[in-house]
């Protein structure tokens, strides 16, 4: 199996559904997808994970409830900001910004920016 289009080559596999879905704009899938991984993960990866279910949640009470907070996208940010710019294949640092973008333009499907 490899990695479509939308998932940054160096991305675990595991996380290539959830990757696939959040592209896609089905972020509560998303969401869904990663939490098996989040699970079982720890340390870094762990941090790692829960910070792409909060981005997934955040742009899904945006999109779907029209929720005006950011209260998930900033507890996302706690957990990615403990990350180096570039983790698990991923540009962490376009990613949030991709994310803000989508938060306020509706339309936008951010898909993770490989790293």
């Amino acid at each position: 199996m490899t990695p479509s289009s939308v998932v940054p080559p160096d991305l675990r596999p595991e996380l290539w559904r959830g990757a696939e879905l959040f592209a896609q704009g089905e972020w509560w899938e998303a969401h869904e997808a990663w939490e098996g991984v989040w699970m079982s993960a720890q340390g870094d990866e762990r941090h790692f994970v829960q910070g792409l279910i909060l981005l997934a949640a955040a742009l899904h009470k945006r999109w779907h409830y029209g929720s005006l907070t950011h209260r998930n996208y900033d507890k996302a940010l706690r957990h990615l900001d403990i990350l180096p710019p570039m983790y698990g294949g991923v540009d962490l640092k376009q990613l949030r910004l991709d994310v803000w973008a989508a938060l306020h333009h509706e339309g936008l499907r951010p898909a993770l920016p490989a790293g």
